[in-house]
């Protein structure tokens, strides 16, 4: 690549061309696939153990989103910054460190004593694993310069994205039903010590040249736009919506997340080029991300304590009862890639957010005998499919008409706008989820004394879920008529590559 230098086995810090491949590319590229396994593992093993690491460490349903936002936000708003790091200070040493800090990170969790402990844990390795996706995908582009050769290697990775979450839930059962849920977190130290030791002597460093600068600040603003973001709905499950600490910190959110457009306005080296954001077809891919992931990450949330704690399934269990999502993506994403060349992502979109959208509504009529059979394995199904014709199309809506210099952090911004939207709706339909159960349970005790009975407990869970269920499908529908207005491409001006996710 123009303005790339690679350490080469022949000396330090030689020139590399793109038709000098490196030799020990392949075996590169395994370690590099291990470590990008070790991130999506983390996401759906901790979903699984996340009934008991509730139950263990006392944490309150108002707050158990932490542990997932934690990680999201962190991940989401350090990404683009990230990539930039990864960039000029060096792709393996930001890949090492990444790797490093993930591990230790994991270990803190594994170890955590207290809920905060544990949602510092997760920010922790979101804010690693924001160095060590982007350097993994940089990484790759470096190693493969051949367009054939490229292509196969990305096909690696993406299989071990969209496989790793099926192995991710099937190990964070076993890991929490025979061993212990800190295990779902440990599990990631000796992965990394594999990966770090491979990687040290198989690995090339490469970096860009060019202004190396850095937009700290607009990633410490909308960071932490963010996380008062998410704080203000916590606050509003506990306190209400009109709450002065709900309000406070909603409003503070909106206050730093419009200073960081103006921050990217000024700044000669943004994070986010907001000429990136402005054509149309591109904000209408960015924002229906953003609002298909708000609805579906707190589902996939809701659907593993609905399988525990309503219907008892063991760990194990739970993590099988949830495969046929990743079942549904997988069909639905071989079909969309084969479709998009004829019919052009739009119809696809707004087919992949109608039938998530039914999917969860569906959902909301579980109650606590609902047959997995008859009922939600084929709403899980129809909800991986329609995710499948959602995100496929995005991937390369997100590369219409960029330059080359932009397609990395257009690329990224898609991938960080899942992570943001799936941090906000997790923690919006968590808000929902307990206020529903709030009032049921208020309006359902017959106790003299005010003390639910475990039936009335049980079935208050059932209304949480159906409600936040319900704003779910609410925000995908919303997703379909962003599409629907905003997205106008034709299929000729899809780019033939697209973008590669890197969560």
């Amino acid at each position: 690549m123009p303005g790339t230098t690679s350490t080469m086995p022949g000396g330090p810090d030689a020139e590399v061309s793109p038709s000098t491949p490196h030799p020990r590319r392949w075996i590169a590229l395994a370690v590099i696939a291990i470590s990008q396994l070790m991130v999506v593992l983390d996401a759906t093993i901790v979903n699984i153990a996340l009934p008991q690491a509730q139950a263990d460490l006392g944490i309150s349903n108002a707050d158990r989103q932490w542990v997932v936002t934690a990680y999201t936000l962190t991940f989401g708003g350090l990404l683009l910054l990230g990539g930039r790091i990864a960039d000029y200070w060096g792709r393996k040493r930001t890949f090492l460190v990444g790797m490093v800090g993930f591990a230790i990170a994991s270990a803190i969790g594994g170890l955590a004593t207290t809920g905060g402990m544990l949602f510092a844990a997760r920010a922790l390795q979101g804010a690693f694993g924001a160095l060590l996706a982007p350097a993994s995908l940089a990484l790759l582009t470096v190693l493969f310069t051949q367009a054939a050769e490229r292509a196969k290697a990305f096909a690696v990775y993406g299989a071990i994205a969209g496989g790793g979450s099926a192995v991710g839930l099937m190990l964070g059962g076993v890991l929490t039903q025979y061993a212990d849920w800190r295990w779902c977190l440990l599990v990631n130290i000796p992965i990394a010590a594999v990966a770090l030791f491979a990687a040290i002597p198989l690995v090339p460093e490469s970096r860009a040249h060019g202004n190396t600068r850095y937009d700290v600040p607009g990633a410490v603003v909308v960071t932490a736009g963010l996380v008062s973001l998410v704080y203000g709905f916590t606050r509003a499950a506990e306190d209400g919506w009109d709450a002065t600490a709900t309000i406070g910190f909603i409003g503070a959110g909106v206050v730093l997340l419009a200073a960081f457009v103006v921050i990217e306005m000024r700044s000669s080296h943004p994070l986010l080029p907001l000429r990136i954001l402005l054509d149309r077809n591109r904000g209408g891919s960015y924002l229906t991300s953003t609002l298909v992931g708000a609805g579906l990450f707190g589902a996939f949330l809701f659907l593993t304590f609905y399988f525990q704690n309503s219907l008892g399934y063991t760990p194990l269990e739970a993590g099988l009862a949830s495969l046929p999502i990743t079942l549904g993506v997988l069909i639905a994403a071989g079909v969309a890639s084969q479709l998009m060349p004829r019919i052009g992502p739009k119809p696809l979109m707004l087919t992949g957010t109608v039938l998530a959208a039914a999917a969860m509504l569906s959902l909301t009529r579980i109650d606590l005998e609902t047959s997995f059979v008859a009922h939600l394995l084929p709403a899980q199904v129809l909800l991986g499919l329609g995710l499948g014709f959602t995100f496929v199309p995005l991937s390369s809506l997100a590369l219409v008409g960029v330059p080359e210099q932009d397609a990395g952090a257009a690329s990224a911004t898609l991938n960080a706008t899942q992570q943001i939207g799936g941090s906000l709706g997790t923690a919006l339909l968590n808000t929902f989820f307990t206020s529903a159960v709030t009032a049921y349970v208020a309006t359902n005790v017959t106790d003299p004394r005010g003390i639910p009975d475990p039936a009335t407990l049980a079935q208050a869970q059932i209304e949480g879920y159906t409600v936040a269920f319900a704003w779910g499908a609410g925000l995908i529908l919303i997703a379909g008529l962003a599409t629907l207005v905003l997205v106008k491409v034709r299929k000729d001006e899809i780019p033939s590559g697209g973008a590669v996710h890197v969560g």
